[in-house]
């Protein structure tokens, strides 16, 4: 259980909060790159850590994050003109750059110089992997570029899409960094290889979790007949990153993972990368996301929502969830969504009884809580810097009293992967 004090402290995120500090601290993915696709092409609206925000590409190609509001007299520069490197305002015709400065006013006499006065919030941004991140801290503060080992990887080889999460970011994240959910949850009654199948890791998981400087690595250990044990290794980087071993639709060995990004106290945009660790690159099946639910034919590509939702019960079948899978809703990822908001926008965790299998949230909420308070402090939070470039996931077999450590953590590190089952 965690203290509603504690709870409070670590899933509220909005401007000013405690953890919304902490969060922006850090680099923050705000949209895909696709959704700005070329110069002067029109804005997008975007929702981080609680702020209405605007983000346009501008004519040579640099990319602005505005509060979405003109600073004249509040209308939305959503609606707004993107032309000649700036983004200009319907209403009166105030232009901004990409750096928030007002360059023209069409209601103002030039020789007044009243533009010069005037300037509206911007973020940095970058473009690496197929997103758009932000850094919405204190620029003296900016942290190295967001440089996962997914994201400089060839196009051809990589795959990034987004969905809606209609709950509070700590519960998405904390489904996603919970290993021993995955063989019941996510359980098929007709795969017979692969994570969901029947039974494929064993019994009960032992969980152990090493703490890092970017936030922890943890590992399943499932017991497998004879003197072998099933291992998922996995990494979470602080805030919201995970990194787990995967295979592509295919069955192709890869590595995935989710990024958990608040939105505001009661929704988040969950990311979701994979990348082929063969030199096949991935064709247009793995893309469609089907096993998982996150692809096109499941989640609107203009408002980013899941068309199996909590309207619809995210269109449950209880005669599948007799013969064909263990919850009767298609998609991995969509019944992480279903179960996740399930529990309201905001779980009440003073309510819970956590027991061994969940070492991976305890020690997440834990490193959380630390976060917020170096950041209190003036100190730096763990996992903004670098340590994290090059880290990949792996799973394996290995023999009952072997220690995981040495035998995952190079594969995990250094990129090589381990025979999967």
């Amino acid at each position: 259980m965690l203290a509603r004090e504690e709870n409070e402290l670590i899933t509220r995120i909005g401007p000013g909060t405690p953890m919304g500090e902490t969060m922006r601290r850090y680099w923050i993915p705000a949209l895909l790159a696709w959704e700005l696709p070329e110069p002067d092409c029109p804005p997008v609206r975007v929702k981080l850590l609680g702020e209405d925000l605007v983000a346009f590409r501008d004519t040579s190609g640099r990319i602005g994050l505005l509060e979405e509001y003109c600073p004249h007299r509040r209308v939305s520069l959503f609606f707004g003109r993107n032309e000649e490197c700036g983004l200009r305002c319907v209403y009166h015709g105030w232009k901004f750059d990409v750096e928030g400065r007002c360059v023209d006013m069409m209601n103002e006499p030039e020789e007044l110089h009243f533009k010069d006065k005037i300037r509206t919030t911007s973020y940095p941004t970058v473009e690496v992997g197929g997103i758009i991140w932000a850094y919405m801290g204190p620029l003296a503060l900016q942290p190295p570029l967001p440089n996962f080992a997914w994201t400089q990887v060839p196009e051809t080889h990589r795959h990034v899409t987004k969905v809606i999460q209609e709950c509070n970011w700590l519960q998405a994240l904390e489904g996603g960094i919970d290993t021993s959910h995955a063989q019941i949850l996510h359980r098929s009654f007709t795969a017979t290889i692969g994570p969901t199948s029947r039974g494929p890791r064993g019994g009960a998981p032992t969980v152990e979790v090493d703490v890092t400087s970017y936030g922890y690595c943890y590992a399943g250990l499932y017991p497998r007949p004879g003197e072998v044990s099933f291992i998922r290794a996995y990494h979470f980087v602080m805030p919201f990153h995970q990194l787990r071993p995967s295979t592509t639709d295919r069955g192709n060995p890869s590595v995935a993972g989710h990024i958990w990004v608040p939105m505001d106290d009661d929704n988040n945009m969950v990311y979701n990368w994979e990348y082929s660790l063969t030199d096949e690159p991935l064709n247009e099946e793995d893309r469609l996301e089907l096993r998982l639910g996150n692809g096109p034919l499941d989640v609107d590509q203009t408002t980013f929502r899941s068309k199996r939702s909590r309207e619809n019960n995210y269109l449950i079948d209880r005669q599948m969830q007799k013969t064909v899978n263990f919850t009767g809703i298609e998609g991995i990822n969509t019944q992480d969504r279903a179960v996740q908001e399930s529990m309201g926008h905001i779980v009440d965790r003073s309510k819970e009884h956590l027991g061994p299998a969940d070492k991976a949230i305890i020690q997440a909420r834990r490193l959380l809580i630390e976060a917020v308070k170096t950041v209190q402090a003036g100190g730096t939070p763990r996992g903004v810097d670098a340590t994290y470039y090059t880290l990949r996931a792996a799973e394996g077999v290995i023999p009952r009293e072997a220690d995981w450590h040495e035998l995952l953590t190079p594969e995990m590190a250094a990129g090589a992967m381990l025979h999967t089952v």
